[in-house]
């Protein structure tokens, strides 16, 4: 009898999700399958990567004067390529074989934390500008 295999993220969607959301978020869905197939030790690594390379982001972006956008794609795209074509391979060498999970969980739990994150930053822009700063 074969083994059934648990569905998990695929290489796109932890590429795409470390791109427009970040590092950390492509990273928290490879912990995930990673958990999933009672990988603990390593998901955690993983995880612990992510987080490394989200920080790295931020103070890359946040270099210049005026913060460049541009390169939070950039460490976007460079932290899920890491992800998603040295770790995916290296755990699951028969990616491929793995029923896929959907991606509108994580989806919607993104888009939600991007539309708290810009409320607040449009909020404490606006009480910076009712104090006269």
């Amino acid at each position: 009898m074969e083994e059934k295999l648990p569905k998990i993220y695929s290489k796109k969607a932890i590429l795409g999700f470390s791109i427009f959301l970040s590092t950390l978020f492509g990273g928290v869905l490879l912990f995930q399958n990673l958990i999933d197939v009672n990988k603990k030790k390593e998901a955690y690594m993983v995880l612990g990567v992510s987080i490394v390379i989200t920080i790295l982001t931020a103070i890359i972006v946040n270099i210049p004067e005026k913060p460049i956008s541009a390169l939070a794609y950039i460490c976007g795209f460079a932290g899920g390529a890491l992800l998603s074509n040295y770790f995916v391979p290296k755990y699951f060498p028969n990616e491929e074989q793995y029923p896929k999970k959907a991606i509108w969980k994580p989806l919607i739990i993104g888009i939600i934390i991007v539309v708290i994150i810009v409320a607040l930053a449009i909020y404490s822009a606006s009480i910076e500008n009712n104090q006269g700063y």
